[in-house]
């Protein structure tokens, strides 16, 4: 080989190493940035779903059961009359609501609760909460309106300790509109708030009351709110005070001047006093509406005016041997409750009465219950019959037996 010839070689080496170092390297840096890219995509993903912050849930309740019942309804100076019934479902009180919770980010919480009762769909629930500060809790949407405790926080047939509801209660109801809620220590006690502003009422042409409806029927709103306060320091005693106005008339038509005032006070007692734990609750309502003349359902040219004021109330009282060492046992609990509905007399809907419920459970688990139920409930009549109203005395007696869940 000429030295020529090696002097080639040298050279051919010394340009072909160096560019295939260069190339391998360049392909090495194609592949690295390749990875970084996808490494930074996923760290991004995991930036935007971070655990804890964005979540989805479903939640809930049923209720299904059996009633049997006889009405007996006595007539003024006529003889008496009987009707018995019983069905499957428990038409009065079943229900299937399924709850859908998102929560978006730290602050947002969305809840919706549609719900079958057996004959119709409808919303218990549709509402959307930020949560501002602590402390601090800003709602808007359709939500139970912060009356007493019964309906927003009792109402739940596996939180209920009886298979029924107290009459009464069930105004002022669900309605559209915003809220704030919250609460804050106060030394060893702590006080929390509940007020919204809603559509509001509508007076009806007898004198009653229903919501006004996604659309308003008068100028006016609706203002309500819940005070309450846990005077001990382990929380087993809250006491809680409502109240309530609202406009009530249609605008340019029927009732123009019509409004509704709310008063209510309530009680909530837990406590364990080993081995029993008792629990204690009541609530009382009272509704004003103002000064009216109502047409008569008998004869429309004829008008009359009562004093438009409604009463209802409820003592509740249960006791269950939490502590006791048997597994069956300490699973069983006794329920007793009274309840009070008067509405008023002279209208065309008057009556005094009163319920008796008795009931025996068995919880399954804490949010699972099998309910006993005997109701004997009497009322009557203080009706305005020439107006259009029904005299006499209607006894019902009752036996449940309901199933419930929470899920």
């Amino acid at each position: 080989m000429t030295i020529t010839n090696k002097i080639l070689k040298v050279l051919v080496l010394a340009l072909v190493v160096p560019l295939t170092i260069n190339v391998a390297w360049a392909q090495k840096t194609t592949v690295d940035s390749a990875l970084l890219d996808r490494i930074s995509a996923l760290e991004q993903q995991v930036a935007d779903q971070k655990p804890g912050e964005s979540h989805f849930m479903v939640a809930g309740l049923a209720t299904f059961g059996f009633v049997k019942s006889k009405t007996t309804f006595l007539s003024p100076g006529g003889p008496g009359v009987s009707v018995k019934t019983n069905s499957f479902g428990d038409a009065d009180h079943y229900e299937l609501s399924p709850m859908l919770i998102w929560r978006h980010s730290n602050n947002f919480l969305v809840e919706f609760e549609p719900s079958f009762d057996g004959s119709s769909i409808g919303v218990n629930w549709a509402n959307i909460s930020y949560f501002a500060a602590p402390g601090l809790i800003i709602h808007a949407g359709y939500f139970v309106v912060p009356f007493g405790i019964y309906n927003k926080k009792l109402a739940a047939g596996w939180i209920d300790k009886l298979a029924g509801d107290p009459n009464g209660l069930d105004m002022p109801g669900t309605d559209f509109g915003i809220g704030l809620s919250g609460g804050f220590p106060l030394g060893d006690m702590k006080w929390g708030y509940d007020v919204s502003l809603t559509n509001g009422l509508q007076l009806l042409p007898d004198g009653e009351l229903q919501n006004a409806g996604i659309v308003d029927n008068n100028k006016g709103k609706m203002v309500s709110g819940r005070f309450s306060l846990l005077p001990l320091s382990n929380s087993c005693l809250e006491i809680g005070v409502s109240g309530l106005y609202s406009s009530a008339g249609d605008v340019g038509s029927n009732f123009t001047t019509a409004n509704v005032k709310m008063y209510g006070a309530d009680i909530n007692f837990v406590k364990t006093f080993n081995p029993f734990l008792i629990n204690i609750k009541g609530q009382y309502n009272r509704i004003v509406v103002n000064k009216q003349n109502y047409v008569s359902q008998a004869d429309t040219t004829l008008t009359y005016s009562f004093d438009n004021k409604t009463s209802a109330s409820f003592a509740q009282f249960s006791i269950r041997p939490v502590g006791v060492d048997n597994k069956i046992l300490k699973n069983f609990e006794l329920a007793y409750r009274y309840s009070n509905y008067t509405t008023p007399n002279s209208s065309t809907w008057g009556q005094n009465s009163y319920e008796h419920d008795f009931g025996l459970d068995y919880w399954i688990t804490w949010r699972t219950v099998l309910k006993f139920t005997y109701a004997h409930s009497h009322a009557l009549s203080t009706a305005n019959i020439p107006a259009g109203g029904v005299g006499g005395t209607t006894n019902v007696n009752s036996i449940y037996l309901q199933f419930s869940i929470e899920f």
